[in-house]
């Protein structure tokens, strides 16, 4: 009777053991049901935010992409909501659609600079101010060899003469001179010039001592017609970018930005450091800060291959790494825009997030150079020689 017991007892313990362990690959066959559930619902999700993410990344619904009848070797130059190019006959003014808007025929051997509302042509002695319709409002011959030219809102600036004994002349935009200065840069070697001002009433230049024991760069500044209101010396390191903005003018070397008022009186609580980098684009609103857009300076020769920007805006510092190495970048509306062999990337400056966008095809092979945007949004795009115009993502 006992050993009937004790069999009685196993059974029961092996049937409940049996029942302990169906239960238990029940359990462990239930989670491995809901584990394949939740990988199968996270493979569908993923790719349908895929997909979508791929529609945002990719082509975009903004983009659109005009081929233009001009070849990236023509001085191709983004001008107000449009662009020129110069054949080695003519200037030609585009619409960023491609159409032909006006020709201006200029002749053999010429370069030019725009300006607002207004370009500078020039050749040998001869220079045309040639307006927005491609009327030329200045035709004349003058007094020596023209080295350059530059174009702000009221005035002209034109340097004559010699390399080292040069004469500046500021003309209005109709060619009227209104002022002249040749003693203050005997011996110097003018490198650039242009207007600031509410009305571009004043003027600044850079010229650089050549014949001192060692090179200088040297700024002045002047009302246009009036006076002299200031002159600085900034030293060795190579100045070659000067922009207006608040009612000061941020002066771009080598070493460092500088910040000076019209009277060359510097701010140095405004000074940064910018050794290692290079200024590639800027914009300047109405009202509020510009934002200066620098690259690696080892990154910007002839053939651009970028792959971090910087962001200089007021106080503000930001450093931005590229999704893939591009060949441009540039600024507008807040935006910053840089372009890769196939896509173009776009960031708010208050993100460090780029956002991709597939260019479409047409171009019969990788974009490889960028030459600026256009007030209206259009992004001038080179694809060997072959030109064309990007509608830019929002």
């Amino acid at each position: 009777m006992a050993r009937q017991n004790s069999n009685d007892q196993l059974q029961r313990r092996q049937s409940r053991n049996a029942a302990a362990e169906r239960q238990i690959n029940q359990e462990t066959v239930r989670k491995r049901q809901i584990r394949s559930w939740i990988i199968l619902v996270a493979v569908v999700l993923a790719a349908v935010l895929g997909v979508h993410f791929l529609r945002g990344y990719g082509k975009g619904k903004e983009i659109g992409l005009t081929s233009l009848p001009c070849y990236s070797n023509q001085s191709v130059t983004p001008f107000r909501d449009g662009l020129v190019y110069y054949d080695g006959v003519s200037i030609h003014h585009l619409a960023s659609t491609g159409t032909i808007r006006w020709s201006f025929p200029a002749g053999s051997d010429i370069r030019f600079s725009v300006g607002p509302s207004h370009m500078a042509v020039w050749s040998g002695r001869q220079l045309f101010l040639v307006d927005r319709n491609g009327n030329a409002t200045y035709n004349e011959s003058l007094e020596g060899e023209v080295q350059f030219a530059r174009v702000g809102e009221r005035y002209a600036a034109v340097v004559v003469g010699p390399d080292t004994e040069p004469k500046l002349i500021v003309k209005d935009l109709n060619g009227a001179q209104v002022d002249v200065e040749a003693e203050a840069y005997s011996g110097l070697l003018i490198l650039d010039a242009g207007f600031f001002g509410d009305q571009g009433e004043y003027m600044w230049t850079l010229a650089l001592d050549v014949f001192g024991t060692a090179p200088n760069t040297i700024m002045n500044t002047f009302q246009v017609g009036k006076m002299n209101t200031g002159v600085i010396s900034l030293g060795e390191a190579m100045t070659y970018k000067v922009l207006y903005e608040n009612a000061r003018l941020r002066v771009f070397s080598t070493q460092q930005v500088y910040t000076y008022d019209y009277k060359c009186v510097q701010d140095t609580n405004a000074t940064m450091l910018v050794y290692g980098w290079k200024l590639i684009d800027y914009e300047i609103p109405d009202r509020g800060r510009a934002k200066l857009l620098l690259a690696p300076t080892t990154q910007t020769s002839s053939e651009q291959l970028i792959s971090e920007l910087r962001v200089l805006e007021g106080d503000r510092d930001k450093r931005y790494t590229l999704p893939a190495t591009c060949v441009g970048a540039h600024m507008h509306n807040g935006n910053i825009y840089a372009v890769s062999g196939d896509y173009v990337y776009r960031a708010d400056t208050n993100s460090q997030r780029f956002f991709g966008y597939k260019i479409p095809g047409g171009t019969g092979g990788e974009i490889t150079a960028s030459y600026g945007i256009t007030s209206d949004g259009k992004m001038l795009l080179a694809s060997g020689e072959s030109m064309y115009a990007l509608t830019l993502p929002n």
